[in-house]
């Protein structure tokens, strides 16, 4: 059995009276790529989120390859270098170039001198397919290009497990392809990884467990091919249904 690097369990998530997340469990082995499906509004990114603390949970616990995430005694910068976050928007700083996005986190969370600090950035920006874009400033790339040396400044640190919140949703369709197949690499290259999108042909091809959510509840988890085709839960065919009459 592959080790579990993920765990989280009875995950509670208020925002004042509002009650997004209703004590979610999830589990993620070392490997694996989990998609997690769901209407707007299910607590989707709000569960991602609870996964590296930028929300706490109202209730739960939270462990990351054997840290506890939850644990006041946990230097929560420290640890969210093995959790590595891609988001809808890119989140790059205008002013600095690719390789300067991509290695600032190298010098100033982990300590790597300058030099090392942009091999490293080199070497992510390659594995991204942009090794030729490194003195770019993002308003010199493409939207596409930009969530590319969003993941490359996430890879750089090495993280145990990458989470992605939509990460193709703000980008024209001419350029999801790229992203995706640059998540496909980081796949065979074993990283675990737990991915929220609206992106259900790559949720069918490369997941290997999908988990659909619907008012902060999972409602139903198992390989793509039994939630796609034959869900159990009504709720579920509701949604498959209907994101395959779009």
């Amino acid at each position: 059995m592959a080790k579990t690097i993920v765990e989280a369990r009875g995950l509670h998530k208020h925002f004042g009276a509002l009650h997004v997340l209703k004590g979610v469990d999830l589990t993620v082995a070392e490997r694996e790529l989990v998609f997690v499906i769901g209407p707007s509004g299910s607590g989707k990114s709000t569960l991602l989120r609870c996964l590296n603390r930028l929300e706490e949970p109202s209730a739960g616990s939270v462990v990351v390859d054997g840290i506890d995430l939850l644990d006041p005694k946990t230097d929560i910068n420290h640890a969210r270098q093995r959790i590595g976050m891609v988001f809808q928007s890119f989140n790059l700083y205008p002013h600095m170039t690719a390789l300067g996005n991509v290695t600032l986190a190298l010098r100033k969370v982990a300590g790597k001198s300058r030099a090392e600090a942009d091999a490293i950035g080199r070497a992510a920006l390659e594995r991204v397919g942009l090794a030729d874009r490194a003195d770019h400033t993002p308003g010199q790339l493409s939207g596409g290009q930009q969530q590319r040396v969003a993941i490359a400044r996430s890879i750089a640190l090495e993280p145990r497990v990458m989470l992605f919140d939509e990460p193709t949703s703000a980008l024209d369709p001419e350029l999801v392809g790229s992203v995706l197949g640059v998540m496909r690499d980081l796949r065979s290259d074993g990283m675990t990884m737990v991915v929220v999108s609206h992106e259900m042909g790559f949720a069918r091809n490369a997941a290997d467990r999908v988990l659909f959510m619907d008012e902060g509840r999972v409602v139903e988890q198992g390989p793509p091919a039994s939630i796609f085709e034959n869900p159990s839960h009504e709720r579920t065919r509701a949604f498959i249904s209907q994101i395959q009459r779009h």
